[in-house]
């Protein structure tokens, strides 16, 4: 059983130690509060460089973002090392830790490199319209490890870089123009003519949509209960859809007036006497 000056002995050797790291967690506390400002101050004053430059918004969130985590991971480490950490072991820490953060989070790594390349490639940029993964929607945010979407609904989706740059992706807005087709199905008794100038008319009247090239309608399938005419239009990216709408209502408002049928399916059923 130790003695009382035993105890007095490691009551000594504790005060001793908490006197000497105290001045190190004043130093330690002191670093935090000022670089955490700091870092808050560089990252303000890079946000309002990029408000000035004309730089793709996709590289400005990305870079902002980078600079932040790198700033933040610099200021830990002056921290740890004004805690009494050496920096042979904290290089040494720092790479175990590094492995066992990058064996556990492997997607992440995967979802940064891919978010490096969709910067250097550009396959699309903040704006435009695209389509991957199954979801539809305009580009909202590309951030390191995710892109951000709006869909017509008005939800966000969050897509995971690593996956987006690794799989298909159809940009809606890489062109100025886009063609749009129609498949439109009227009677067998009915005029095909007289038809195919209708559309070609409602065409020719909308102003979003583009005369050269021209419009073009053709008999594209002689179905079982109807003939399919196939329509097809050029249209700018901003009237594709006001020219699509418009074309639909218009064909069933004018066939009606002038007596083309639009059948639906039947099924004809005769009867012997």
């Amino acid at each position: 059983m130790a003695s009382f000056s035993e105890y007095t002995e490691y009551l000594d050797q504790g005060m001793n130690w908490v006197m000497e790291i105290i001045p190190n967690l004043i130093t330690a506390a002191i670093i935090l509060v000022v670089g955490w400002w700091i870092v808050k101050f560089i990252n303000r004053m890079v946000r309002r460089f990029f408000q000035k430059k004309d730089y793709d918004q996709a590289l400005e969130t990305f870079l902002q973002s980078f600079i932040s985590i790198a700033l933040k991971l610099l200021l830990f480490v002056l921290v740890i090392t004004q805690l009494g950490v050496k920096s042979s072991s904290l290089v040494a820490l720092v790479g175990a830790a590094g492995l066992a953060v990058g064996l556990a989070l492997q997607g992440s790594l995967s979802n940064f490199a891919g978010g490096v390349l969709i910067l250097i490639f550009k396959p699309f940029k903040v704006g435009d319209f695209i389509s991957a993964q199954g979801v539809d929607g305009t580009v909202k945010e590309i951030t390191i490890f995710t892109t951000k979407l709006n869909t017509f609904g008005n939800q966000l989706a969050i897509l995971p870089n690593g996956q987006l740059s690794n799989n298909n992706i159809i940009n809606y807005n890489a062109e100025d123009t886009r063609r749009d087709k129609i498949d439109i199905g009227i009677g067998y008794s009915s005029n095909i003519k007289k038809a195919k100038d209708i559309l070609l008319e409602i065409c020719s009247e909308h102003s979003g949509i583009l005369k050269d090239p021209a419009p073009v309608v053709f008999v594209g399938e002689l179905a079982d209960s109807s003939v399919n005419l196939t329509l097809r239009f050029w249209a700018k990216n901003e009237d594709f859809w006001a020219a699509h709408f418009h074309v639909i209502e218009e064909t069933k408002l004018r066939f009606d007036k002038a007596g083309i049928e639009i059948p639906f399916p039947q099924l004809d059923v005769h009867q012997k006497a």
